[in-house]
């Protein structure tokens, strides 16, 4: 039979090996773990340390045969990760979520690897299964990110058609997917509130996302509502202390704003991925929300609860105050909610300053926004 879903899904367990061995004769690929572990000097190593990283992996994977072994290798890098990057890492709600049953997970976006990587690890910590991630294809600029990325169950939002019978027909395809897989797979599924990271940490789901998923609904026999309650949308919140990508966000923001346009430099989404991962977080905390009901009638209204729920749990840090303090004034008082953090305000400071000065407000801002966004939520009826 053929499958409706290959161009997009995730590899099967009997492509995992293939896959790996492909990966395994990829210079590019080879060479981009080299920069993300030694950094400059692999650009003058790398013809030497090469064949050395092929031999490694090649004898690290070579017991891997499918999706589930593979995971189980990755989990001790993310395990790494954790210890080496943040000052802690914390979970909360799960508890109020069957296990044996999937979600769809629509989280917040600030990082582009380790939002899903965190909120797959508490999902796994808590005995639920791991996730099938969504990835736009404007981040899969070379053959190895677009394999590595399904090994690890992610599939691909096609963003780069053209046309809008196109672009209409990839949406559909995509919201068919997404709703076999928490219906008829039973097998989570992450995706982001947005397209594209919260540069200036303002956290709002775009309607467009909530109208992509409603393409799968069945019109003659499901309201909107039932549509959206049988997808089980869980809203995710993930927040980080510290952003690695601050000074690159912001840079981005001043660029655009300073001169209307902001060109990327070739693989700077793959770049700022490593940088995501291997930069310091400090604590990192993922809450998970409770599942949205039947009783919402609209697009807007869905994008309304999601965000008044990933407000409500997002974890506030000193920094966040600070930063608010720095833009605004030091009248603000401590909100009562706030996380315990592991950055001094004199590093935060000095972490500030380092940056251009026309970069800072900006930086600012995306850590201040939290803030300001938690306090109009309050006031909110």
């Amino acid at each position: 039979m053929s499958d409706p879903f290959a161009a997009i899904r995730p590899f099967n367990d009997d492509e995992v090996r293939p896959t790996i061995d492909r990966l395994l004769e990829s210079p590019e690929f080879l060479s981009a773990l080299l920069r993300l572990r030694l950094g400059k000097t692999a650009r003058y190593l790398g013809w030497l340390l090469r064949p050395l990283v092929r031999a490694y992996l090649r004898r690290a994977l070579r017991d891997v045969d499918g999706v589930e072994d593979l995971q189980m290798r990755i989990k001790a890098y993310v395990e790494r990760m954790i210890d080496s990057t943040t000052a802690g890492f914390s979970v909360s709600g799960l508890e109020r979520l069957n296990a044996d049953q999937a979600h769809l997970f629509i989280s917040n976006h600030r990082d582009i690897a380790m939002d899903p990587a965190f909120t797959n690890y508490a999902l796994h910590l808590a005995g639920h299964q791991t996730l099938r991630i969504a990835i736009g294809d404007n981040l899969l600029t070379q053959q190895w990110v677009a394999d590595l990325m399904r090994l690890n169950k992610s599939f691909i939002v096609q963003r780069s058609v053209s046309g809008p019978r196109e672009l209409l027909a990839a949406s559909k395809l995509l919201a068919r997917y997404i709703r076999h897989s928490v219906q008829e797979d039973n097998v989570p599924v992450w995706i982001a509130q947005r397209e594209g990271r919260a540069k200036d940490g303002v956290d709002r789901t775009e309607p467009a996302v909530i109208k992509m998923l409603s393409l799968s609904r069945d019109k003659k026999n499901e309201n909107f509502g039932d549509h959206i309650a049988s997808l089980r949308i869980v809203p995710v919140a993930i927040s980080y202390e510290l952003d690695p990508c601050d000074v690159l966000k912001a840079r981005e923001l001043y660029e655009r704003d300073t001169t209307g346009v902001y060109e990327k430099a070739d693989h700077e989404d793959v770049a700022s991925i490593g940088r995501g991962i291997a930069g310091s977080k400090g604590h990192v905390h993922v809450s998970f929300g409770t599942p949205l009901g039947s009783d919402l009638d609209s697009p807007e209204a869905v994008a309304a609860e999601i965000d008044r729920q990933i407000l409500h749990l997002y974890k506030l840090h000193p920094v966040n105050l600070w930063a608010y303090r720095r833009l605004h004034g030091d009248s603000e008082e401590p909100p009562a909610s706030l996380h315990e953090g592991s950055c001094t305000e004199a590093g935060f400071t000095a972490r500030i300053d380092a940056m251009e000065e026309g970069v800072r407000p900006y930086a600012l801002a995306s850590y201040a926004n939290a803030l300001r966004s938690a306090k109009e939520s309050a006031k909110s009826p």
